[in-house]
């Protein structure tokens, strides 16, 4: 390759990114690719820059890790598009632009004038991209709502967490998440209708349509065939029909493990069993009646009750307890047995496989004078036009002078009126 210059997927084309919070990973994506994403942000900051963790647990809008794991790869711009000035530049911004990536509530941008309808009489081509709550239309298109919220909208929330407490919910912005990258998605989609038609659109991106989705599309078969069906919280264990639970989830000397005793007629799922089973055995830690058991009769599912599922799993969770999760995954691996771990953050980053695959990417920041491990791309298995993390997060207004005088044309008399005036 030499010194060829890089070119992703979608180098060549622009994106202007006004949403916020989790919906940013949208243009993430894109920008991953290789469009020239503009991250528009209003005078002072993003409000997601307010979103912690902080870099050193300092809080400052300049040193929000969210921020800089959803913008890598944008340019950075202060712009008020609700002044009158605002939205000019923001119009002569989208006349040469491929994409707009928003998330305030709808109708929001048609009242400052630079919705999809305005903005399409000035470039035929834009394709516009809402990421609302709700959606553009219907009764609650209106309505606000936080990540707990959304997901409590879907039946996911209710059959999270123990049978016998409260829902619980992954403390992360799991929605907004799902809904921007099913944005980029439809952006997509949009973009090849594009190139077939000459015509830009509208994308309409529902946060609780795209995680209901993500989640639960097969309980509403099952759902429509029986309607007496409601999904449960069920903690660790699986539930049979019969109403017998089966735990999925054990404790080891340094963590969790993901394991089920199996038995019944499928001669593979057995055999898993009864290869733990050998190995406890070969410890010393399996009783007779336990090595002796006949799994496809006295662990049938129609048949097994749970005092029963209740003995046998006690013999295993003592088992676990004097292993390390290395030492079951290593174990299971050679045995043919069906048990993986349950890893932490700490487990993940030092994973043999993702270093192996070149997941983890070094980005450099000059500005806080240290190097910040990344995720790798969401996308990367292109052969041909691989994506790359060119930049980190932009500070606040990083780019105006790049975009304002060397790309608009303002003279910097301008930017400092217009900067004084509180517009970028």
């Amino acid at each position: 390759m030499g010194n060829a210059v890089w070119e992703g997927s979608l180098t060549g084309l622009r994106v202007l990114d006004l949403s916020e919070g989790g919906c940013q990973i949208c243009g993430k994506i894109l920008g991953d690719l290789g469009a020239d994403v503009i991250k528009i942000e209003p005078p002072g900051g993003s409000p997601t820059r307010r979103i912690g963790p902080f870099y050193r647990d300092i809080p400052d809008p300049q040193k929000s890790l969210f921020w800089f794991a959803y913008n890598t790869n944008k340019r950075g711009i202060t712009l008020d598009i609700e002044t009158s000035d605002g939205q000019q530049i923001f119009k002569k911004l989208a006349q040469a632009t491929d994409f707009v990536i928003e998330s305030f509530p709808p109708g929001f941008l048609d009242g400052l004038g630079i919705g999809y309808h305005s903005l399409s009489q000035l470039n035929p081509e834009i394709i516009v991209t809402s990421i609302t709550p709700f959606g553009q239309t219907g009764p609650k298109a209106h309505y606000k709502a936080s990540e707990l919220t959304l997901c409590a909208t879907n039946d996911g929330l209710y059959a999270t967490g123990d049978p016998d407490r409260p829902p619980v919910w992954i403390s992360f912005p799991q929605p907004s998440l799902h809904a921007g990258v099913e944005a980029c998605v439809g952006s997509l989609i949009a973009y090849w209708h594009r190139v077939r038609t000459g015509q830009g659109q509208h994308v309409d991106v529902s946060i609780q349509d795209t995680f209901f989705n993500q989640m639960e599309q097969a309980r509403v078969q099952i759902y429509e065939i029986d309607d007496s069906y409601s999904s449960h919280r069920s903690g660790d264990k699986r539930y049979l029909s019969t109403g017998v639970g089966r735990r999925q989830l054990f404790k080891c000397k340094d963590g969790a493990i993901v394991f089920e005793v199996y038995g019944g007629g499928i001669a593979s799922l057995v055999q898993s069993t009864q290869n733990m089973v050998q190995w406890m055995a070969e410890e010393g830690m399996a009783p007779d009646w336990l090595v002796n058991y006949n799994w496809v009769e006295d662990y049938d599912t129609s048949r097994v009750t749970q005092e029963e599922v209740d003995r046998v799993e006690q013999q295993f969770a003592k088992f676990f307890m004097t292993k390390t999760k290395a030492e079951l995954f290593e174990q299971a691996f050679k045995r043919g047995i069906i048990l993986a771990p349950v890893y932490t953050v700490e487990d993940i980053c030092g994973s043999e496989h993702l270093r192996a695959r070149n997941f983890w990417v070094k980005v450099k920041h000059d500005e806080l004078k240290s190097t910040l491990l990344y995720c790798g791309l969401l996308n990367n298995g292109f052969s041909k036009t691989p994506g790359r993390i060119r930049r980190r997060a932009p500070l606040i207004g990083e780019h105006n002078l790049d975009i304002y005088e060397g790309e608009l044309g303002f003279s910097r008399e301008e930017i400092c009126i217009l900067k004084n005036a509180g517009v970028i």
